[in-house]
């Protein structure tokens, strides 16, 4: 399970990436090149990968 959802936030994470990077203008090649509403999008899904990939890789399971 937690590695199911840290997988899950770096996928959210590389994708939010490449979205910030397009409407940056970074990427070039699609309609969000070049629209800064994409860069705030991706920097939303950075961060929430970030959490996501937090919780799944880097929190220790609670000992019972």
């Amino acid at each position: 399970m937690r590695t199911g959802l840290g997988v899950f936030g770096a996928l959210v994470l590389l994708i939010g990436a490449v979205f910030a990077g397009q409407g940056l203008g970074l990427i070039p090649g699609s309609v969000m090149t070049g629209d800064i509403k994409w860069f705030w999008i991706g920097s939303v899904m950075v961060v929430v990968g970030l959490v996501f990939g937090y919780f799944g890789f880097m929190r220790r399971p609670k000992r019972v």
